[in-house]
């Protein structure tokens, strides 16, 4: 929708971004773009903000003419330390403790290893949300000694590398420091102390708990791994990143940013353009997400309750150093109401400020999944549609048939099918009491007074009348509602009290004149009648 494909407006974070690299990095024919995660455990929502970033800023990119290659790092080779509490076979995991993550067993019996098992869980979630990365397996590049003459350099410049980590060490590193871990050849496990290296290819190491002592030889062996703050920045340099986001932790003053950004230097590399982003949380449903934990959100448990272009759009609305929550509860209702709002606002259906719909369009190009539409989809209000759900007991295909002259093309088609899984799967399992509601089969006994009656049994003479048929819109209905509340001579509020109850067993429930109308006659004529 933007004037120039290859030049967008500057109006978008993502836009200015690219841009920023542009003209830091050189204009180039293409940039690499870099993220990655350790696949500790499941990956949770939270993580899915880096990726996010990483796309939206790739997308950009692309729009300006340029190649992207967007690399995406499982640091599968990392120890594994913790055991979620989620997972199967605990006992048979902790054998695992302190081994390679990629080396551990998949307890749900279905991967090549418990790192295989999230990884691809992962990538099938990412493809779900539009997003195409390059996976590097780093257990594959470690094995492979892809990284060797990387590792050696490391230790031939040790104290160099130990300086810069000591400048922000309580704790500073003394000549015993050696950037680098080993896994044992006899026990397996990372907790060893290196002893020696003799400059050109062999290192000594000591298992700490046994006292083991070995002697291996770096052009033969894969058992050694660079430890974070010095395995990133080598990373950038072996891949040739030009753009990486990190967290708020990662981007403090002494963390692993801080410290990479010199330590590049050694690997022969410039620091990547960077971009602080913060952390995303759920409400509604409490908790910090962890994976070792095991109390988490997937990009899987957030997609049955949005629209995936719905969760990119809430990405991209937000500035990536903003932190923010994504809702399970009520407010679910109006994230869908804001959503559709932009929308309009993006495809003119609604009029708004010039800047605010040149950032409604923005966005909402940025929140595709494929092609964008030419004209505005087609906008069941969820709300309403909840509404609608619960009238016909959760049949999806019955509340089709309310929007059947509105659903006009496949988009449509994939709107509606989406949003109404969406609503029934959050009035399922996240809706407050207060909004559900199930419409009576059979007239419930209720303690009336004789005005709550008399007005029950007015209702149901003009709903008989052919002055109810001919009504066409809510407001009539709602009119005439009153007018017969103050015929019995009884408050607005025990008249609603007994119709809802007759209803739907309520005090409250959904707006009585379009209830009453999407009800339909015969229905709600048998409650009250």
């Amino acid at each position: 929708m933007s004037d120039n494909q290859n030049t967008p407006k500057l109006i978008h974070w993502a836009d200015m971004t690219a841009d920023r690299i542009i003209k830091q990095k050189g204009d180039k024919e293409g940039y690499v773009l870099a993220s990655g995660i350790t696949p500790s455990g499941v990956v949770h929502f939270g993580n899915f903000r880096e990726v996010i970033t990483v796309d939206l800023v790739a997308r950009a990119l692309r729009e300006r003419g340029k190649k992207v290659r967007f690399i995406f790092s499982w640091d599968d080779y990392d120890t594994f330390r913790k055991v979620p509490l989620n997972l199967p076979k605990q006992e048979e995991l902790k054998k695992y403790m302190y081994q390679p993550i990629v080396d551990t067993p998949d307890p749900f019996g279905e991967h090549e290893s418990y790192a295989a098992h999230h990884e691809k869980a992962f990538e099938a979630q990412l493809a779900k949300m539009g997003i195409e990365v390059e996976p590097i397996y780093q257990a594959k590049k470690y094995r492979a000694g892809d990284y060797k003459e990387d590792i050696k350099l490391a230790l031939n410049k040790r104290k160099e590398i130990r300086d810069i980590l000591n400048q922000y060490r309580s704790e500073p590193y003394g000549d015993e420091y050696f950037p680098i871990s080993v896994y044992c050849e006899e026990h397996k496990t990372d907790k060893t102390t290196v002893t020696g290296w003799d400059g050109e290819s062999k290192i000594t190491y000591k298992h700490n708990e046994t006292g083991y002592e070995g002697v291996i030889d770096l052009n033969t062996t894969s058992l050694v791994k660079l430890p974070w703050r010095v395995d990133w920045p080598m990373r950038w340099a072996f891949e040739k990143v030009d753009f990486e986001p990190g967290g708020k932790d990662h981007s403090s003053q002494g963390g692993s940013y801080t410290t990479a950004k010199d330590i590049v230097k050694i690997f022969g590399w410039d620091t990547p353009v960077y971009l602080q982003y913060d952390f995303v949380s759920i409400k509604g449903l409490g908790g910090k997400m962890s994976s070792s934990k095991g109390n988490l959100v997937t990009v899987n448990d957030v997609l049955k309750v949005y629209e995936p272009e719905m969760i990119r759009w809430i990405f991209a609305s937000y500035k990536s150093n903003v932190d923010f929550a994504v809702s399970f509860d009520l407010d679910v209702v109006k994230t869908y109401e804001d959503f559709d709002r932009q929308e309009r606002l993006a495809y003119g259906v609604e009029a708004g400020a010039e800047k605010k719909v040149e950032m409604a369009k923005r966005v909402l190009e940025l929140s595709q999944i494929g092609e964008m539409p030419k004209e505005c989809p087609f906008q069941p209000s969820f709300r309403h549609l909840c509404n609608l759900l619960q009238i016909n007991d959760g049949d999806i295909a019955k509340t089709r048939s309310e929007y059947a002259n509105d659903i006009k093309n496949a988009r449509d088609e994939r709107r509606f099918v989406e949003r109404s899984t969406c609503a029934l799967y959050w009035l399922e399992n996240h809706a407050p009491e207060e909004f559900k509601f199930k419409v009576n089969e059979q007239k419930p006994a209720q303690d009336l007074s004789a005005g709550a009656t008399n007005f029950l049994s007015s209702l149901a003479s003009y709903m008989e009348s052919s002055a109810f048929d001919a009504i066409t819109e809510d407001k009539e209905l709602h009119e005439k509602i009153y007018e017969l509340i103050h015929a019995s001579e009884i408050e607005p509020a025990e008249a609603f009290k007994a119709l809802y109850g007759a209803l739907i067993s309520k005090e409250r429930g959904p707006k009585l004149a379009g209830f009453i109308l999407t009800i339909g006659k015969e229905r709600v004529l048998k409650l009250i009648k």
